[in-house]
C-alpha cells in the first residue's frame, strides 16, 4: 500500500480540478433521492415491503453494504453474497439504483479479535475497543490489508452489476479516528515528516525546538503529540492534524485505485462532514480525488438559528466542490440520537431543510436512513421509515418530498453564483485552537458563522471557499479570523483589493505562518500592508465584558492596540470611546487601487456588525437576490441554457410575498409578477418560462 507523503499534500492540496479519469454524477435520473438501506437487519417480508415504499416514494438511490463486512466476511476468507445479490437484484427490478459501499467502515469482531494491534490508541495511550464504529487504526497496515482485500472483493463481486451507480467508500472517514497516536501512526507520522522536512534540521527550524529543549538529532525520536506533562509543541500538534488528514486521503486514494481498476466507468465518493463541528479532514484537500463530491449534515437542536449554519454547510460544500453540484448523503427526517435534548422536525422543517441543500446547490437528497432500526446504538435516529411504519407524517411527507425532487428534475445541473466570498481554511482552524493562545475559547466556526450569519441576513449569495481558491470574480471578500495565513494567499487578497474588491479581515488573522511561527513586526502580520495598520497588542475582554464605540454600538470579547500607518492612507471607521483603548481605532478603512481593504479589529455587537456589512456591501455593488421579509431565504440556481430557478424558503410563521417573474416548479402555478410563499413553506420558480 502507498501513503501520501507531505510533499505531495503541498503538491496537490486545494487543488480542486478532477483528475482526468473523474467521472461528474452517478447514472440516476433527474435529482437522487433516497437514503441508507440496511436490509441486513431485517427479514425477507420487510425487504419485500421496503422496495414497495421506495416505489411509493420515489426512491431512485440507495446507499447499501455500508456497515455489512461482519455480514459478507463472516469469517476470514468465507463470504456470504447471497442476500446482498438477492437485495441488489430486487433494487434494480424496482428501478432503485446503488451507491455500493466497500463494507470497511468498521471491522468484524473476528477481525479486532484476531489482530489487536489494528485497533486505534488515544493520546493518553489508551486503546479504542470493538463495539462501536470505526474500532481501526488508520496507519495500521494489517488493517489496511484486509480491508483493501474486502474492496476489491466487493468490487469483483458486482462490478458489473446493473443496479451499481456509485462507489461509497468506508463512511464518514475520520469521524471517531481521526487522530491516531498507536505505535503504527508513530511511525507513519515519522515517515510523513521525513516527506516533508527532508532533513531533521530542517523540521527544527520549523518546529521552534529551541524552546523548552525539544531539539531532535533524528527522526526516530519524534512522536505524535500524546498527553505530555504540559502544551505539546504547537506546530508538531499542527502537523499532526496535516498528517492525520493526508492518512486518511491515502486510505481513500487505495481504495479508489482498487474500484478505478475494476469498474473504470463508475463514480468513486466517500461521504465528508462539511460542517461547522467536522474539522479533521481538509476537504478542500480531499475534493480533486472525488468524482463527486457528498457530504453529511445534521441540524442542532439548540441552535435557534440552525437554517443558517445548514446554509453555511451547504454553501462550504459547494466551495469544495468548486461549484458542481454535489450530494447530500446524509441528514435526518426528524430527530436524531446523538444530542443532549433530540429536537422532532415538523414536515414543513424536514421539507425545507432537504430543499435548501437543492437551492444552495445539491443535486441529491439522501438520509440517514430508510428504515428506522430496531436495535443498535441509533435505533433513535430518525429514518424515512419511522418505527410506528408508514402510517406517518414522517413517510407520508417523505412521500411529498420525492414528489417535489421530481417535480424539480429540470434544475438538475445548474449552478449557484456568487459576488460575496467566505474565506474557511481546515488549516487556519486547527492552528487557531492549538494550546496557549490569548484567549483558550477562542472558536474559529464562530467567528465565521458570526459574519456569515450577517451576509445571509441580508440576503447576498456567498461562496465559503479557499483562500488558495481564484478571487478574481468576487465584489465583497470577508477572511474572518485567518489566524495561519500563507504567503500567496495575503497577496491574493492584496491583489484582489487592488483589482477592485472590498475585503474586509477580522481580529485574530494573519498572525503565524504555516508552520505556526508568529509574523513578527506587529499585528495583523500577513496583512499589516495591506491594510495599513499596526496592532502592538492583543487586548483581549475579559468575560462577557464590551467596551463602546463612537457609533453606539460596542465591541466584544477581543480588542487591539492598534495603530494607523500614516503615509498608507488606512481611516478609522469606528473607534473606542472607554476603557484603557479609548481613542484607538477599532475599525479601519484603507482605500487600494479600485477596492480596499477594511479590518475588524473586535467582534461587533450584532447592530454595528450589520452596519458594516451594509457598508461593505454597498461599496462592492453587491445586492440580495430580492427584496424579501426577514428571515426568508431566497438563492438562485442558474442555467447553462441562460434559465436561472429562484428558491424561496419562507422560516417564519407568516406567508411571504416576494417578487417574481416565470412557473412555479412544485405546483405548476404561473407566476406574473409576486410570489406568495405560505408560512413554513418552500416555492420554487424558473424564472422566464
Amino acid at each position: 500500500m502507498r501513503r501520501m507523503t507531505a510533499s505531495e499534500h503541498d503538491a496537490t492540496a486545494h487543488t480542486i480540478a478532477p483528475d482526468a479519469t473523474s467521472l461528474d454524477w452517478p447514472a440516476v435520473p433527474g435529482l437522487a433521492f433516497g437514503g441508507d438501506y440496511n436490509p441486513e437487519q431485517w427479514p425477507l417480508e420487510v425487504q419485500l415491503e421496503d422496495v414497495e415504499l421506495m416505489g411509493q416514494a420515489g426512491v431512485n438511490l440507495v446507499s447499501v453494504g455500508i456497515f455489512s463486512w461482519a455480514m459478507l466476511e463472516p469469517r476470514e476468507g468465507e463470504y456470504d453474497w447471497g442476500w446482498l445479490d438477492d437485495v441488489l437484484d430486487r433494487l434494480h427490478a424496482r428501478g432503485v439504483s446503488v451507491a455500493l459501499a466497500t463494507a470497511t467502515a468498521s471491522p468484524p469482531p473476528w477481525l479486532t479479535h484476531r489482530h489487536p494491534e489494528i485497533l486505534p490508541q488515544d493520546a493518553d495511550g489508551s486503546t479504542l475497543w470493538p463495539g462501536a464504529r470505526q474500532a481501526y487504526s488508520i496507519s495500521s497496515p494489517v488493517f489496511r490489508d484486509y480491508a483493501l482485500r474486502m474492496t476489491r472483493a466487493v468490487a469483483e463481486r458486482y462490478a458489473a452489476h446493473p443496479a451499481l451507480a456509485l462507489w461509497h467508500v468506508d463512511n464518514e472517514l475520520g469521524c471517531h479516528n481521526a487522530h491516531d497516536f498507536s505505535d503504527d501512526a508513530a511511525a507513519a507520522f515519522r515517515s510523513w515528516l521525513e516527506a516533508r522536512y527532508g532533513t531533521v534540521e530542517e523540521l527544527n527550524r520549523a518546529w521552534g525546538t529551541a524552546f523548552w529543549s525539544q531539539r531532535y538529532s533524528s527522526f526516530d525520536e519524534i512522536l505524535p503529540p500524546r498527553k505530555a506533562p504540559m502544551f505539546v509543541n504547537p506546530t508538531q500538534n499542527l502537523d499532526f492534524h496535516r498528517y492525520s488528514s493526508d492518512e486518511l486521503l491515502a486510505y481513500f486514494r487505495d481504495m479508489k485505485a482498487i474500484l478505478r481498476e475494476l469498474t473504470p466507468a463508475v463514480p468513486v465518493t466517500t461521504n465528508f462532514m462539511c460542517t461547522t463541528r467536522s474539522k479533521h479532514m481538509d476537504y478542500f484537500a480531499w475534493a480533486a480525488d472525488m468524482d463527486v463530491i457528498a457530504t453529511d449534515h445534521y441540524t442542532i437542536a439548540d441552535d435557534d438559528e440552525r437554517h443558517i449554519e445548514l446554509a453555511f454547510s451547504a454553501d462550504l460544500t459547494r466551495g469544495v466542490a468548486d461549484g458542481r453540484p454535489w450530494m447530500l448523503m446524509e441528514h435526518s427526517t426528524s430527530a436524531v440520537n446523538w444530542q443532549l435534548h433530540n429536537r422532532t422536525k415538523s414536515p414543513d422543517e424536514m421539507l425545507r431543510d432537504s430543499l435548501s441543500h437543492v437551492a444552495r446547490g445539491a443535486d441529491a437528497v439522501m438520509f440517514f436512513q430508510w428504515r428506522q432500526s430496531a436495535a443498535g446504538a441509533e435505533k433513535y435516529h430518525s429514518a424515512m421509515v419511522p418505527h410506528a411504519g408508514a402510517d406517518t407524517d414522517v413517510f407520508r411527507t417523505t412521500v411529498r418530498l420525492g414528489e417535489i425532487l421530481q417535480a424539480l428534475e429540470p434544475v438538475r445541473g445548474s449552478t449557484v453564483r456568487a459576488q460575496t466570498a467566505v474565506l474557511f481554511d481546515y488549516e487556519a482552524w486547527w492552528a487557531s485552537e492549538l494550546d496557549s493562545h490569548p484567549r483558550n475559547d477562542f472558536s474559529y466556526p464562530a467567528e465565521v458563522m458570526h459574519w456569515y450569519r450577517a451576509l445571509w441576513q441580508a440576503g447576498v449569495t456567498v461562496d465559503v471557499v479557499h483562500p488558495s481558491a481564484d478571487l478574481s470574480g468576487y465584489r465583497a471578500i470577508v477572511v474572518p479570523s485567518l489566524y495561519l495565513v500563507r504567503d500567496e494567499h495575503a497577496q491574493a487578497l492584496a491583489d484582489a483589493a487592488e483589482a477592485g474588491a472590498s475585503v474586509l479581515i477580522t481580529f485574530f488573522s494573519g498572525i503565524v505562518d504555516e508552520h505556526d511561527a508568529v509574523r513578527l513586526g506587529g499585528y495583523p502580520g500577513a496583512f499589516r500592508e495591506l491594510l495599513g495598520i499596526r496592532t502592538e497588542e492583543f487586548w483581549t475582554l475579559q468575560g462577557r465584558d464590551s467596551h463602546a464605540l463612537d457609533d453606539g454600538g460596542r465591541g466584544e470579547f477581543w480588542a487591539e492596540k492598534t495603530h494607523l500607518v500614516l503615509d498608507q492612507g488606512a481611516t478609522a471607521v469606528r473607534s473606542w470611546t472607554e476603557g484603557p483603548l479609548a481613542g484607538h481605532p477599532a475599525v479601519t478603512r484603507r482605500p487600494l487601487g479600485a477596492g480596499a481593504a477594511w479590518y475588524v479589529g473586535t467582534r461587533p455587537d450584532a447592530a454595528t456588525l450589520r452596519q458594516l456589512v451594509d457598508a461593505v456591501l454597498e461599496e462592492a455593488g453587491v445586492a440580495a437576490e430580492a427584496e424579501a421579509p426577514e428571515d426568508v431565504e431566497v438563492v438562485r440556481r442558474h442555467g447553462e441554457d441562460g434559465g436561472a430557478y429562484l428558491f424561496v424558503l419562507n422560516h417564519t410563521e407568516q406567508d411571504a410575498v416576494v417578487a417574481a417573474h416565470g412557473r412555479e416548479l412544485i405546483t405548476g402555478a404561473e407566476v406574473p409578477g409576486e410570489l406568495t410563499v405560505r408560512a413554513g413553506e418552500v416555492a420554487v420558480v424558473a424564472e422566464g418560462r
